[in-house]
């Protein structure tokens, strides 16, 4: 694909942004997944109106993508976004196996105007034991049942 392409493709994230504070329905990010030269699904952030605080364009046009194109696997498709993804939803990216990330805004950016995720950044690196949130392990042992019964299933589905 040409750079003509790229920039139209990102316009269009851009633009999702920008309506999506025009019509004040949440923060100022935008999305599009595109597959061979087609869009498949666009969408900008909709944390407020779906009081979900994961739907996150990234995220949220993940979603429509997948249920547009049957799977749960994106190879082959790129994503467009008017801002570098966050933690949670580069996590998403890497999960649905998009193959490159285009992206206007960096996370600097985004922290200058009160979207800060510094802190996920850091507490990432640090031992859970020294985390801000605690974090305790339970049930270990339980749990490994349901783990040991999906590696020996044959209907297991490799993510």
């Amino acid at each position: 694909m040409d750079q003509q392409n790229h920039e139209k493709f990102m316009r269009m994230a851009i633009q999702l942004s920008e309506q999506n504070v025009e019509q004040r329905l949440g923060g100022p990010f935008g999305a599009v997944i595109v597959k061979d030269g087609m869009v498949v699904a666009r969408s900008a952030n909709r944390v407020v109106p779906q009081k979900d605080p994961t739907a996150h364009a990234e995220i949220a046009v993940i979603r429509l993508a997948c249920k547009e194109l049957d799977t749960h696997n994106l190879e082959g498709c790129v994503i467009y976004t008017s801002c570098e993804p966050c933690p949670m939803c580069l996590g998403a990216i890497y999960w649905a196996h998009l193959d490159h990330i285009y992206y206007a805004n960096t996370k600097a950016d985004a922290a200058a105007i009160g979207f800060d995720d510094q802190l996920i950044y850091d507490e990432i690196n640090r031992p859970m034991a020294e985390r801000k949130l605690g974090v305790t392990q339970l049930l270990r042992q339980e749990a490994q049942i349901p783990f040991k019964n999906w590696t020996a299933s044959d209907q297991n589905i490799k993510y």
